[in-house]
């Protein structure tokens, strides 16, 4: 092979992976809460907690979340355990009414809690002042009709 159709397939290559973007822009890009799994911020007192990451996946997660969704979703129904026939169906309706608990509870006006809802499952998500809190709050979202389980990820943090 000659010196110039060497350096002529290396243009061509150079050239090719000059337009082909970063695998972490197409990544970044394509982020989004494509199956829209309610999540809120309720609390925001502690300024120095760290921002919970909001429930995003990329089309590729997404093709591999959605058998394994609708399977856990029709699961609940089909078991008798839920009257609507996917689970996945409630989180709009509970997680309105885990901010609204919160909220009149009057216990949690000095934290930052997120929630998110899948399955009728929530997630608590953020920081505490004291741990009292994050086992009251926790236990309060248990009773919540509908609510399967809850995920306490809360920190203790000094304000």
């Amino acid at each position: 092979m000659a010196f110039g159709s060497t350096m002529n397939i290396c243009y061509l290559i150079l050239g090719v992976i000059a337009l082909v973007p970063p695998a972490r822009a197409l990544a970044d890009e394509a982020r989004a809460n494509y199956f829209d799994d309610p999540f809120l911020q309720i609390t925001a007192a502690i300024t120095n907690c760290p921002k919970p990451a909001e429930p995003t996946m990329t089309p590729a997660q997404v093709r591999e979340e959605t058998h394994w969704r609708a399977e856990r979703g029709t699961s609940c129904f089909q078991s008798g355990r839920c009257r609507l026939p996917n689970a996945y169906l409630y989180d709009k309706e509970i997680i309105p009414r885990v901010k609204k608990a919160i909220l009149a509870d009057g216990r949690f006006s000095d934290t930052s809690i997120s929630v998110l809802g899948q399955r009728r499952w929530v997630w608590l998500k953020g920081c505490v002042s004291r741990r009292e809190q994050s086992s009251a709050v926790e236990q309060l979202v248990r009773n919540i009709d509908d609510v399967e389980s809850v995920i306490n990820q809360l920190i203790v943090v000094d304000k």
